[in-house]
């Protein structure tokens, strides 16, 4: 708030300092970015400033008190700079978080084409490549699917009563990457209930 508050009456909060805000982005105390018209001064001391043309008031409010770009905005913002796993890691928490679903957020890029950040976005976003993951090791594990030949597996789906990380129902094959710590009953819930696929062996 102090920042934007150095800033002027018309300065936002924006970027990775945006993200941060709303939940979905990593925290950088250090390089706080907040947003001002085209026309004002660029230099604050301790400030990453962008200047831009005028945002729309759509994509301005105010969160806990301090104006900050929309999620829309802030995830546009972040996709011309963030690497893909980075990029899908904020779509995936914006998610989480209920700020703006895939869905929401496709048909918005609409309205913005031909803007930087749309097209990676867009191809995080890809029916036939984007799909929900709650860690880091998932996102690590789908490539490795891929290399070794399998098809696109389901993601975080129910079988037979069980939340489960990936799934294959076509080669009744099920594999969890959180680790045991997060699934120590699995096993033994598993075998209570016929496991979560059928026929399949849990892997952790």
């Amino acid at each position: 708030m102090a920042a934007v508050l150095a800033c002027g009456t018309r300065a936002t909060l924006s970027h990775g300092s945006a993200a941060a805000l709303w939940g979905f982005g990593a925290e950088r105390p250090e390089r706080i970015e907040v947003s001002l018209h085209a026309s004002a001064p660029r230099r604050r001391s301790g400030i990453l400033v962008h200047r831009r043309a005028a945002l729309t008031p759509a994509e301005l409010t105010i969160h806990e008190g301090i104006p900050v770009t929309n999620p829309i905005r802030t995830l546009l913002d972040e996709a011309t700079r963030l690497r893909p796993m980075q990029l899908e890691r904020e779509v995936n928490e914006a998610d989480k978080l209920d700020r703006v679903n895939p869905e929401t957020l496709r048909e918005a890029l609409d309205r913005y084409s031909g803007q930087p950040g749309v097209a990676p976005l867009r191809a995080i976003l890809d029916r036939r490549t984007f799909r929900f993951s709650d860690s880091d090791l998932e996102r690590y594990f789908r490539p490795l699917a891929r290399a070794a030949g399998l098809p696109e597996p389901e993601t975080k789906v129910w079988a037979n009563g069980h939340e489960v990380d990936f799934h294959w129902p076509e080669l009744g094959m099920v594999v969890e990457t959180d680790g045991l710590r997060y699934h120590r009953s699995r096993p033994r819930d598993a075998e209570a209930n016929g496991g979560p696929c059928q026929g399949s062996r849990l892997i952790d």
